[in-house]
C-alpha cells in the first residue's frame, strides 16, 4: 500500500545495530580523549612548577648547603616529578589506544614492511642479545596495509619479545600464505607466561610490566583488528611465546 515503508530485512537491521555501536564508540572515545587532554595541560603545569621548584632549592643549596629539611624536599619534589612523567606517558598511550583510527590502506609488500621494521629495531635488539631470524615467503601476496600504523604495531611486538629475553635470545619472524589469509608469525625464546597470563595480555590496562601502562598489546590488537586481520597468542612458561598475526589478501589478488 502506498505510502507504508517496507519491513527492515535483518542484514539492514544488523547493519543499523553495527553503526549504532560504532557510532556510540566513537563518541565515548571522543570524550575519553578530550577528558585526557584536560587532564595533560595541569599535569603539564605541575610538572613545570616542580622543575622551578627543584631548581630553586638547588641553587639555595649550593649558597648554604643543603639542609635535612631541603634534602627531604627535593626527594619529595623528584617523587612528585617521576609520578607526573609516569602519568604523563598513560595518558599519551591511553591517548593512542583510545583513537579512532582512520586507516589509509594502500597495497603493501608485507616482507618489505618487515625488514624495515627489522633494520630500524635491530641495534636495539644486539644491544640486548637477541638475533633476528627471518624466514620470509618471497612469493608472499600483496596485502592492505596502511604501512606506517602497522609497523608501530610490529615494532611493539618485537620490543614485547625482547623485554621477555632480559638474558638475551632468538626472535624468529616467519610469514606465509594460505588461500586468502597471509600469516606473519614472531616466535621469541622467552620467559613464556602461563596460559592464565596470556588471555588477558590484550586486555586494557592489564600488564605484568611494573610501571607497565598495560595498553601496548591492546593497541597493537586494535590495530591489526583494524586491518581486518586477528592477533593470537600462544605462550608456555620457560619456552617462549608465538604471536601470529592473520592479514587478509584481497579478493582480486587472492585469485591471481
Amino acid at each position: 500500500m502506498a505510502g507504508e515503508s517496507m519491513p527492515k530485512t535483518s542484514t539492514e537491521q544488523t547493519s543499523q545495530a553495527v553503526q549504532r555501536l560504532m557510532d556510540q564508540y566513537t563518541e565515548i572515545a571522543r570524550l575519553a580523549g578530550a577528558l585526557a587532554h584536560e587532564i595533560k595541560n595541569p599535569l603539564s603545569t605541575i610538572r613545570l612548577n616542580m622543575e622551578l621548584l627543584a631548581e630553586d632549592i638547588d641553587a639555595e643549596n649550593e649558597k648554604r648547603g643543603p639542609s635535612p629539611a631541603q634534602r627531604r624536599a627535593a626527594k619529595r619534589i623528584d617523587l612528585v616529578h617521576r609520578e607526573c612523567q609516569r602519568l604523563q606517558d598513560l595518558l599519551d598511550d591511553f591517548l593512542n589506544y583510545a583513537k579512532v583510527r582512520h586507516l589509509q590502506l594502500k597495497p603493501t609488500d608485507l616482507n618489505a614492511e618487515i625488514d624495515a621494521a627489522i633494520e630500524f629495531f635491530t641495534p636495539e635488539a644486539e644491544e640486548a642479545g637477541v638475533e633476528i631470524v627471518r624466514y620470509l615467503d618471497p612469493d608472499l601476496p600483496t596485502v592492505m596495509l596502511d604501512a606506517e600504523v602497522f609497523r608501530g604495531a610490529l615494532l611493539n611486538l618485537m620490543l614485547n619479545a625482547k623485554q621477555a629475553m632480559s638474558d638475551g635470545g632468538q626472535l624468529v619472524v616467519q610469514t606465509s600464505a594460505a588461500g586468502d589469509k597471509v600469516a606473519l608469525v614472531l616466535t621469541d625464546t622467552g620467559i613464556g607466561m602461563d596460559e592464565t597470563t596470556a588471555a588477558q595480555m590484550f586486555d586494557a590496562f592489564f600488564s605484568t610490566k611494573p610501571g607497565g601502562s598495560g595498553l601496548g598489546l591492546p593497541t597493537t590488537a586494535k590495530i591489526i583488528e583494524a586491518h581486518d586481520g586477528r592477533i593470537s597468542v600462544q605462550s608456555s612458561v620457560g619456552r617462549g611465546t608465538q604471536f601470529t598475526i592473520e592479514l587478509p589478501v584481497p579478493a582480486r589478488l587472492a585469485q591471481t
